[in-house]
């Protein structure tokens, strides 16, 4: 049995395949967003956000500090979805999965809380988590920068070596295991950097992966 008593669950490319549909539809609002507020084309707010994505990890960290955009208001209109539902990949036996995993679950989020909500609601699994922690809950300093995860482990009295890691992004699982978490990388096969503990291709696959999360 897993002696951690919490899972932190990474939401998009974690829980579900955003890639296909989410994203594209994300990155399309958050260039309109750019061109309409900021006064620019396609072609130069796609550029603008790719840069403020490379320097600070995302788009909305760069439109903070240097053009004083409100933050909810900017994911508040690059995350409006008409159909959500039709959008989202699940994987089949994920609601079996997850509540055979011993121990509370939490979702930490670098995107914002309604958007979470609505996804897990979506994915049918909203009940089996005893929290969301978005990027709001951050103070908009989205991971890897640790003061979420401390943030989260104070806010629901975690401590991190009780806590299980499961994420898509390595920079993140960087954090997470300087931290002193155990860390499971959702990746296809390919090489497995030394701080991360156990790879899988998918959540489904995570219960296989128990005896070596100890």
């Amino acid at each position: 049995m897993v002696r951690a008593k919490s899972w932190i669950f990474d939401l998009d490319n974690t829980l579900h395949d955003a890639t296909p549909h989410i994203f594209p539809h994300i990155n399309r609002a958050m260039t309109a967003y750019l061109q309409t507020h900021l006064g620019l084309d396609e072609n130069a707010a796609g550029e603008l956000r790719r840069h403020y994505w490379t320097r600070y990890g995302a788009t909305l960290i760069g439109l903070m500090r240097h053009h004083g955009t409100d933050p909810q208001h900017f994911l508040r209109e690059t995350h409006r979805f008409e159909n959500l539902e039709r959008m989202v990949i699940r994987e089949p036996l994920l609601r079996q999965v997850l509540a055979r995993l011993p121990g509370r679950k939490f979702v930490f989020s670098n995107a914002p809380v309604h958007y979470s909500h609505a996804v897990l609601n979506a994915l049918g699994v909203a009940d089996l988590f005893s929290g969301v922690f978005s990027i709001e809950h951050t103070r908009y300093r989205p991971k890897p920068d640790c003061y979420g995860f401390l943030r989260l482990a104070r806010s629901h009295h975690l401590r991190p070596r009780r806590c299980i890691m499961v994420e898509d992004t390595l920079d993140n699982l960087r954090t997470a295991k300087r931290l002193g978490m155990r860390t499971v990388w959702v990746t296809r096969p390919g090489r497995v950097p030394g701080f991360v503990d156990v790879a899988i291709r998918d959540v489904g696959k995570l219960p296989r992966a128990l005896a070596r999360l100890q």
